[in-house]
């Protein structure tokens, strides 16, 4: 497969194909014209012509070595989930800068299968990106076979490896921050909890207020919109006088939504809704959700630059990059009207 190859079948030139393999720049063509060539290229396996490329760039062929990577989905059986789905893109292109490939992409309940195990184990990659957190066995199991780790997340794990971070917790302030000051004193958390940090920063903001915590104001759920779905509806039924829902992330609010509507409620006249990560489905939806940004391109990015570094040898501790978050205000919160 060639530059020219890609560009014919995704009807494009050769120069664009290039210019988005090469660069991150999102002006060198359409979302919709990326998504299609890095689908060919992921289909077909295309290398980039490392000799040719070395040679043009007067670097010794003999010492060119053909590197790559995995991603693991750690906290999600879904690699389309769109948070992390846009994290993986990212570490990809900016991999293809520094002549990597994304060779494998994995979950962590492939691991626990034998026959894709050895599948995982039998490619040969330079390291491994963990996307969001992961239990102890697969940490045991990615320090035993991998020399090249790097995890990217909202929650710090408990690990001595390269570590990208943007505060789950920070986020969940800022979320919760921006409903009180709206006037909001009855708000839902519906999300994960255990040992995470959005449900910490939760109550913490509640504290911080002054505002009573109730455990009956709390759902745990997984992240997606269909939890989100289920979990908004029985919050709803139990507790009537919520004004607010705090969602864990945007999949979750999405599915919030719906379930309000479907109670006959109006957002944000009857209820505010909030989340977390500002997924590109969030400024489409109608209304508009609040939610706070979360920095995923970067953060992908940045894991790539990290990991490409240590194998390389440019640093040898294990060293934290954490990210702000900002609110990325909206449509979907109001003040309280009753």
């Amino acid at each position: 497969m060639t530059l020219k190859d890609i560009a014919q079948e995704a009807g494009v030139s050769i120069s664009t194909v290039s210019r988005v393999i090469n660069d991150t720049n999102s002006k060198a063509a359409s979302k919709e014209v990326r998504e299609r060539i890095w689908n060919i290229v992921r289909r077909t396996g295309y290398m980039p012509n490392m000799s040719a490329k070395n040679l043009k760039q007067g670097t010794d062929v003999k010492k060119a070595k053909s590197r790559s990577l995995s991603c693991l989905f750690a906290r999600t059986p879904d690699p389309n989930d769109p948070f992390f789905s846009t994290i993986a893109r990212s570490v990809e292109v900016e991999a293809y800068k520094h002549d990597y490939i994304m060779k494998l992409s994995f979950t962590s309940i492939d691991i626990t299968k034998p026959e894709t195990c050895r599948l995982i184990l039998n490619n040969d990659v330079s390291g491994v990106v963990i996307l969001g957190r992961c239990d102890k066995a697969t940490l045991k199991f990615l320090r035993t076979h991998f020399n090249h780790v790097v995890y990217t997340g909202l929650n710090e794990i408990d690990a001595n490896f390269d570590q990208i971070l943007c505060s789950g917790y920070q986020a969940s302030l800022c979320a919760m921050d921006h409903l009180i000051s709206l006037g909001h004193k009855h708000i839902g958390y519906l999300g994960e909890t255990a040992s995470e940090n959005r449900y910490l920063g939760y109550k913490a903001a509640l504290e911080t207020h002054g505002l009573p915590y109730d455990k009956n104001y709390v759902l745990s759920a997984e992240l997606t919109s269909s939890s989100g779905y289920s979990g908004a509806k029985k919050l709803l039924e139990q507790q009537p006088g919520l004004t607010a829902i705090f969602c864990g992330n945007d999949m979750t609010a999405i599915g919030a939504m719906r379930a309000i509507r479907d109670c006959g409620l109006k957002i944000p006249r009857d209820i505010s809704v909030i989340g977390i990560d500002d997924i590109d489905t969030a400024q489409y939806l109608s209304p508009m959700l609040t939610t706070v940004h979360i920095p995923i391109e970067e953060m992908g990015q940045y894991a790539a630059k990290t990991i490409i570094d240590r194998i390389n040898g440019g640093h040898t501790i294990p060293i934290k990059i954490n990210f702000p978050c900002y609110l990325a205000k909206r449509d979907s919160c109001a003040t309280p009207s009753r």
